[in-house]
């Protein structure tokens, strides 16, 4: 399929998110594929990569989502910082709460495609692709998100760690739509580190990038947050990388025992942007260049 098949897709705006809710169990119901667009920054791209469709195939119906108001918006109330997933990446840089409470995401989307893709790009695109590419979810993964989705069934909050299940699949049902994702903000001045390796700083997927959040007191981590894109088949949450750093005194943290908890953690492949030995030396080196700004002698 390329992109001069677009106009042969019905399309529909959604009115209301509970119409939305219906539309989607109706269809879901009758075996029948729905895409929600909100900037298509994503999914347009994959329609041009596609192989040609025979006539019979069915398209699916595309509901455009980028108006609903229910899925647009950031705010933040005793701590919980809620985006909106038809927030634009343009608008996450831009809004002060974000400039103020959670920096990190300011410097994320910053570097997050064109200045076009982050006017279009949304959080809720990016989770519902799955990708494990995706900037912004490795950024999600940092802040130990939770991804608000509803249905008919009603609303629902998936932790991070429970979302991806493979490649560019996740737990969220065919019928729900991704409302908003939910951060629990760090305290302020917690240190934070968003590294992009890349062929460019922006404009170019990742080869590897890490975002990360702790909380520190005196020579211990006492939270700590990582996610780490293109390094493995999902957003690589850093499991070991992070209970060793919990389990010790930063002073006691070696660079050997930092790059086998790192290994351990991810499972990169070569591919057209990049190789395998080079993705594990990037990620190796990130992790110990984070952990040395906490204090570690890495």
């Amino acid at each position: 399929m390329s992109l001069a098949d677009l106009p042969q897709h019905d399309m529909q705006r959604a009115a209301s998110l509970d119409a939305l809710c219906g539309l989607l169990s109706e269809r879901h119901t009758r075996g029948e594929a729905t895409v929600l667009l909100a900037g298509g920054t994503d999914w347009v791209v994959e329609q041009e990569l596609k192989p040609p469709r025979r006539d019979a195939d069915p398209l699916p119906l595309v509901v455009d989502v980028s108006r609903l108001s229910e899925l647009r918006g950031i705010t933040a109330t005793r701590g919980l910082l809620r985006i909106g997933a038809a927030t634009t990446y343009l608008e996450i840089r831009r809004h002060p709460v974000v400039i103020e409470r959670a920096p990190m995401l300011v410097h994320m989307a910053r570097e997050l495609g064109a200045i076009q893709i982050q006017a279009r790009g949304t959080l809720g695109g990016n989770l519902a692709t799955a990708s494990p590419a995706a900037d912004g979810v490795a950024a999600l993964a940092a802040y130990d998100a939770s991804i608000v989705v509803k249905s008919v069934r009603g609303e629902r909050r998936i932790p991070f760690s429970a979302l991806q299940t493979g490649y560019k699949q996740s737990t969220r049902a065919p019928d729900e739509v991704i409302v908003a994702v939910e951060i629990a903000l760090p305290p302020e001045g917690s240190p934070w580190i968003w590294r992009k390796v890349g062929t460019r700083r922006a404009q170019a997927i990742s080869k590897v990038a890490l975002a990360g959040i702790a909380v520190r007191s005196e020579d211990r981590v006492v939270r700590l947050g990582l996610g780490m894109a293109s390094v493995a088949p999902v957003t690589a949450t850093l499991l070991q990388t992070r209970a060793l750093v919990l389990a010790n005194p930063l002073s006691a943290l070696t660079a050997d025992a930092v790059d086998a908890a790192v290994l351990a953690d991810i499972a990169p492949i070569d591919d057209v942007r990049s190789t395998r030995e080079y993705r594990i030396h990037a990620a190796k080196a990130v992790v110990r260049g984070f952990l040395r700004d906490l204090g570690a002698p890495v």
